[in-house]
């Protein structure tokens, strides 16, 4: 069953969600349009940790962030799930330097362990148009893992170009560019302990 976390609803209810509330505010002279906050973002997180531990009970996982976006996510996911797990990292960018629209799509899986008959999770920060998780799953896939479920901490409204839909969605949010809790415009924002979204004339 596909959820998402924040209001237990299938994604595709994602659009009925009412006018997002949003929290004007500034960081580095530029507005940021607050859509959640670290509280909001930490009780997402804590209800994604008891999907997994359910999901799997106890069987062998190996969760791959994929970088860099995923890396705040990650680490906080990790220390709430009490399964034996092992941690690997996949670097994909489609977005680079100040671009707001996906280019071509970059994989390094260099620091991907042996997935070879494991139960693999994937996790990452944003489900925009969906092309950076399909490629990544068909790689694990082709790497001989016994299965491969996907995870996000954002869903995108209206920007979906692929089949593929991740297990696990932790918020819905509108068709903005969003930085924040590990997101990036131009590798800045990493580090706010919120998710918000730019303002165009700061992009």
């Amino acid at each position: 069953m596909l959820l998402v976390l924040c209001c237990m609803l299938p994604v595709g209810c994602c659009a009925a969600q009412p006018p997002w509330p949003f929290l004007p505010t500034t960081y580095n002279n530029c507005t940021l349009k607050t859509l959640l906050t670290a509280e909001e973002l930490s009780a997402g997180v804590d209800r994604l940790a008891a999907e997994i531990a359910a999901h799997y009970r106890h069987e062998p996982l190996t969760i791959v962030g994929i970088l860099t976006g995923s890396i705040v996510l990650l680490a906080d996911v990790i220390r709430r799930i009490d399964l034996p797990i092992k941690v690997g990292l996949i670097q994909a960018s489609s977005y680079r330097g100040t671009a707001t629209e996906p280019g071509e799509l970059l994989l390094n899986l260099e620091k991907l362990p042996d997935v070879t008959d494991r139960h693999v999770l994937l996790l990452d920060d944003i489900f925009d148009t969906g092309r950076t998780l399909a490629e990544v799953v068909d790689r694990i896939r082709d790497r001989g893992a016994r299965s491969v479920r996907s995870a996000v901490l954002l869903r995108k409204q209206g920007r979906q170009q692929v089949a593929l839909e991740p297990e696990h969605v932790v918020f819905c949010i509108p068709d903005a560019f969003v930085v924040g809790y590990g997101l990036d415009y131009a590798d800045a924002y990493r580090n706010l302990p919120f998710v918000a979204a730019l303002e165009e004339g700061d992009l």
